[in-house]
């Protein structure tokens, strides 16, 4: 059985990864309290042949149920039975501007502040976040872009991938993403939101994209940063990392940062990495 145990913080996109699962053929059951997991899995597995799928999501609206969660998944895992821990999050920002455009309630809420649910929600979920396989930082990305990197991250090894190369631009102004496992700077860059006609632009369009990259110091360090990472990646699909993101930062995540997202992918994936290897480019901060 391909087990999934789904979790993370309310407004971090549950309802949407949900939907994703359910597209790709899982049986979902959501809210289920973790101590009818074994229950379920063992009813499950007596008729495996039309639910070889499944996937539970828990989190606080569990109430004191959920707190015997890491209990639940050890019990699960002495009995042998296999999965996976995918943990869904964002910026308290985010989350918070969320929960005031649907005006929903926090499960959390309902005696204090928004905020101080969150917070306190993200301290409960702390111990099961360290225990995740995937954490998918959802703050920035609209419902579609989420839903195809949720798709991409669960289709995964179905095609011959074994390591999931994710090239992600961002803008400092608006925090680093969670879940990117390198980061690097490319503020050391010149920046075309300084010149009127290309501050409009983005780091897709021609002139800026030859604006950053024409430049001898971008040549430069696009040529070592490539060579780098076709040593690591290597490495890291040896060691058996399903998922690398690698985040490159510029100061909005319009311009600088882009551009160099955009060719860092194109000349990695015209690199030659060995088998199993599979490169994607996207772009946190681009519409804001």
């Amino acid at each position: 059985m391909d087990l999934k145990i789904v979790t993370g913080m309310s407004g971090a996109g549950k309802t949407n990864f949900v939907q994703v699962l359910e597209d790709m053929g899982y049986y979902c059951v959501d809210n289920l309290p973790p101590n009818l997991f074994s229950k379920f899995v063992e009813l499950i597995l007596q008729v495996q042949s039309d639910y070889d799928k499944v996937a539970l999501v828990a989190d606080v609206r569990g109430g004191k149920f959920f707190q015997d969660v890491t209990r639940v998944l050890q019990e699960l895992k002495n009995k042998g039975l296999k999965y996976e821990i995918i943990f869904l999050e964002a910026s308290d920002d985010i989350l918070v501007r969320r929960f005031k455009e649907t005006r929903r309630r926090h499960p959390l809420a309902y005696k204090r502040g928004l905020l101080e649910g969150i917070q306190e929600e993200r301290q409960r979920l702390a111990g099961i976040r360290g225990q995740a396989d995937v954490i998918i930082d959802s703050s920035g990305l609209r419902v579609q872009d989420f839903k195809e990197h949720a798709a991409a991250l669960l289709t995964q090894g179905q095609t011959g991938e074994r390591l999931q190369v994710r090239v992600l631009s961002f803008g400092f102004k608006y925090g680093l993403p969670i879940d990117v496992d390198l980061v690097m700077d490319v503020r050391f860059l010149p920046n075309p939101f300084y010149l009127p006609e290309l501050k409009p632009l983005c780091g897709q369009d021609a002139p800026v994209r030859d604006f950053v990259l024409e430049r001898p110091v971008t040549q430069s360090f696009l040529q070592k940063y490539t060579a780098l990472l076709q040593e690591l990646l290597p490495l890291y699909l040896a060691e058996g990392k399903q998922y690398l993101a690698i985040g490159i930062g510029c100061t909005g995540g319009r311009h600088r940062s882009v551009a160099i997202a955009e060719e860092l992918g194109r000349r990695l994936l015209a690199a030659g990495l060995p088998d199993g290897i599979s490169v994607r480019v996207g772009h946190r901060d681009l519409n804001k």
